[in-house]
């Protein structure tokens, strides 16, 4: 097992920033679960691993067009046996993305062409509150352009978060977290 430190007692991983390659997050506690598993656990690694693999996919197309700065964190690194999903964000220029040239070069890539931010492209899904992006359908994978705008999330203050400060504490009680860089890009 990789070695990303133990949760924490609140069930986060300790605030830091981790880069994992995706076999090192594949075989990290994120995806095997905590060592020893605590009782009446029901760790669903399986649904963990199928969440990498299709994280995977997306992450071999930003790294094809160009984009290497690519952040993970949500549920999935918390000490929870089922999250619903992965969510994330990268690094990209304001300009490639506001001309619409990455969305374009990404749903090129990708045979579903799921690369797409706008809020008309939400749809439901059974049992969730909120649409979802057709990223999120196929994928269960969220991962969202950082160009220096704000996320939508705030603090425990009510002040809108960047993606870097939102993604690094949990949404349910503003408490840090660390999150996971993706590495090894060829």
């Amino acid at each position: 097992m990789i070695g990303l430190p133990p949760f924490t007692d609140a069930g986060l991983l300790p605030p830091a920033d981790y880069t994992l390659t995706l076999d090192e997050l594949r075989a990290s506690v994120l995806v095997e679960g905590p060592m020893p598993p605590p009782e009446n656990s029901h760790w669903d690694g399986g649904w963990r691993r199928k969440l990498v693999d299709n994280l995977g996919v997306m992450v071999s197309q930003l790294w094809q067009v160009g984009i290497t700065e690519i952040f993970i964190n949500g549920s999935f690194v918390e000490d929870k046996d089922h999250p619903n999903d992965i969510d994330g964000y990268f690094v990209c220029d304001l300009r490639r993305l506001a001309s619409g040239d990455l969305e374009r070069q990404l749903n090129l890539l990708d045979p579903h062409k799921v690369w797409t931010w706008d809020p008309t492209t939400r749809r439901p899904y059974r049992g969730y509150p909120k649409k979802q992006l057709p990223m999120w359908h196929q994928y269960r994978v969220e991962l969202y352009p950082h160009v220096g705008q704000l996320s939508g999330i705030q603090d425990k203050h009510g002040h809108e978060l960047e993606f870097p400060s939102a993604f690094r504490q949990s949404r349910r009680d503003g408490q840090p977290k660390g999150i996971i860089k993706i590495g090894g890009h060829p």
